[in-house]
């Protein structure tokens, strides 16, 4: 298994990734409607741009094949003082789960916020993600719940913060 960073040639493999994971991930959470709209097509537009704007790791096979992905990047709401960083997702497909693989992606994202000064760090996650405990074992810790809409379906998200990133790298 290799981590790497990503190319612009790799966003068709992580939209298929992205939409993969999604189906397995948040059937029962998010409504079936959403879901059975997405398409590799428009998540590959998406990531396309995603490409150009964030730092994205990606895990792959021996053999080439992208299995999973996180991207990174700057806080985007300003609401929290003190957190620089945020994680903007972590996918793996579910065949890969469990693998530590998951952990060697945060560790990459913990290290490219690290290189550009950035030592704290948040992640959304849906509420009844099954691998919310994912995030507690490295350390993070609850700070906020707000509620999304998607396909009008309100559903509670976690906001998990790491003050010191570096703990993720034990």
């Amino acid at each position: 298994m290799k981590i790497r960073k990503a190319l612009p040639s790799d966003a068709k493999a992580i939209a298929k990734v992205h939409v993969d994971s999604w189906m397995t991930t948040y059937r029962n959470i998010v409504p079936d409607s959403y879901l059975d709209g997405l398409t590799y097509g428009a998540r590959e537009q998406l990531w396309n741009e995603n490409l150009k704007q964030c730092t994205v790791f990606v895990a792959e096979t021996e053999a080439g094949e992208v299995i999973g992905f996180a991207d990174c990047g700057n806080e985007r709401s300003g609401a929290y003082p003190g957190i620089e960083g945020e994680l903007y997702a972590i996918y793996i497909l579910e065949s890969y789960q469990g693998q530590n693989i998951g952990k060697r992606l945060m560790q990459a994202v913990s290290k490219e916020l690290l290189d550009k000064g950035i030592q704290s760090m948040l992640v959304w996650v849906l509420k009844d993600n099954s691998f919310s405990g994912f995030y507690e074992k490295l350390g993070g810790k609850v700070i906020n719940e707000k509620y999304i809409t998607i396909a009008g379906k309100q559903i509670p998200e976690l906001a998990y913060e790491w003050r010191d990133v570096r703990r993720i790298l034990k």
